[in-house]
């Protein structure tokens, strides 16, 4: 089966900087991957490539064996750093465009969530909190039924209990198939729903392996090897 993501020898500059260094990276389906790092170190760069929002300088990346374009964002849901919703917006707004955008959006998913959370849609955004915001925003992209997930640091602006609803909805509302990766620096907050880690730094690949590995072959939580691996 082809790999849902495939970096082969992947390389992104800004200016005369290498962002991303010559990657070559594997991601097979079915798993929730943790790409992690310290800040600087090329995870938003490498989810920007993936999503098709920036264009490799040398190499290539392929979701799904294709290079990312039209026909990937139709398998690829998004979820970037920042809050991009519109503050003048309702909820019930963002989840038309999503309904009319994209058509693996599952409205009844979305309205679910929202309604667990008491998050009404007739609400603006302008009148929600920093954190509401984000939990509308990951529910979005959460509510496509699509082949890969691409989360952008999607629990750095909330706090601890929000955190947990967070990640519970993530490992809650995609199917078997598809995967997730997840990029954060908050290592000890996602490890419990890790399938495998990439850990990344100054656009190199410093170790990829399977949570359950590190565990048992090294006698390590991977918060305690990312701390060994990128002390100071």
């Amino acid at each position: 089966m082809t790999p849902i993501l495939e970096c082969k020898s992947l390389v992104k500059r800004y200016g005369g900087r290498n962002a991303l260094a010559g990657i070559n990276l594997t991601i097979h389906r079915g798993r929730i991957v943790g790409l992690l790092g310290p800040n600087g170190s090329g995870k938003t760069t490498m989810i920007k490539l993936a999503s098709g929002l920036l264009t490799p300088s040398g190499g290539e990346i392929l979701i799904n064996g294709n290079a990312p374009g039209v026909e990937t964002k139709k398998h690829v849901s998004y979820l970037p750093e920042r809050t991009y919703l519109a503050d003048w917006m309702k909820v019930d707004d963002m989840l038309k465009i999503f309904a009319d955008f994209y058509e693996d959006f599952n409205l009844n998913k979305a309205v679910e969530m929202l309604q667990r959370l008491n998050i009404n849609i007739n609400d603006r955004l302008k009148t929600m909190s920093k954190g509401t915001k984000e939990k509308v925003q990951l529910i979005l992209v959460m509510s496509r039924e699509a082949d890969l997930y691409l989360l952008d640091e999607p629990i750095g602006g909330v706090d601890p209990a929000a955190r947990d609803y967070i990640l519970n909805t993530i490992i809650n509302n995609y199917n078997e198939n598809a995967t997730v990766i997840i990029s954060t620096h908050l290592i000890s907050d996602i490890e419990r729903v890790l399938d495998d880690v990439v850990f990344i730094n100054q656009g190199h690949i410093v170790l990829t392996d399977s949570v359950d590995d590190i565990r048992e072959v090294q006698g390590k939580s991977v918060d305690s090897l990312f701390r060994e691996v990128f002390r100071c």
